[in-house]
């Protein structure tokens, strides 16, 4: 049997108690055949293409965490109708140096989440556009996830049902979305 896919997870909000890092442990346990591992970004300097010379240890991390996941799977909140700024910078870290790209082709998804009804649907849009640029084939596949305080129970287990019936099958469309990049990709190197 192959080893599974892994997935690096980058979750957007720096707080310890955050409901994008519980809805991101609740996704992996839902989609067992790949292997979750989340990537910290609150320790990452804000990016600064003078400190490129010499990057900080923890752009160095960073990036060859990201590098060494088959996919990347972001979780994240709204704010401002916008993408946090720590998920901004670390998207911006990973991105350079130019023409070194951490990002660059690997399959992506993103799921964004908000205690409102629409879900963060504004920072997904703002994400989305960002990752189209950085050539990120992402899940055409849209999650939004609104009402989320209401979905976690004291222990931070995930407990409505229907939310986990929802991440079920959007973890089955992102693996063989993973399995389908990785197929084509041997395609598009030899061509």
């Amino acid at each position: 049997m192959s080893q599974p896919r892994t997935v690096a997870v980058v979750v957007g909000s720096l707080r310890k108690d955050s409901v994008s890092r519980k809805l991101a442990k609740a996704f992996a346990a839902l989609t067992p055949n790949l292997k979750f591992d989340i990537v910290e970004i609150g320790d990452l300097p804000h990016f600064d293409q003078d400190l490129e010379s010499d990057p900080p240890a923890q752009w160095v991390r960073f990036r060859k965490e990201i590098a060494a996941a088959d996919a990347v799977l972001f979780v994240t909140p709204e704010f401002n109708r916008s993408v946090p700024g720590a998920l901004k910078n670390a998207i911006d870290v990973g991105s350079r140096p130019y023409g070194q790209s951490v990002w660059n082709g690997k399959p992506g998804a993103v799921i964004s989440l908000s205690p409102g009804a629409i879900g963060g649907f504004g920072a997904n849009h703002h994400l989305r556009q960002s990752l189209v640029f950085l050539n990120v084939p992402l899940l055409s596949q849209e999650a939004y996830i609104g009402n989320a305080f209401s979905l976690f129970g004291d222990n931070g287990e995930l407990i409505n049902e229907g939310t986990a019936e929802f991440l079920r099958a959007y973890g089955a469309a992102f693996s063989a979305w993973i399995d389908r990049i990785a197929d084509d990709a041997p395609a598009a190197k030899a061509a």
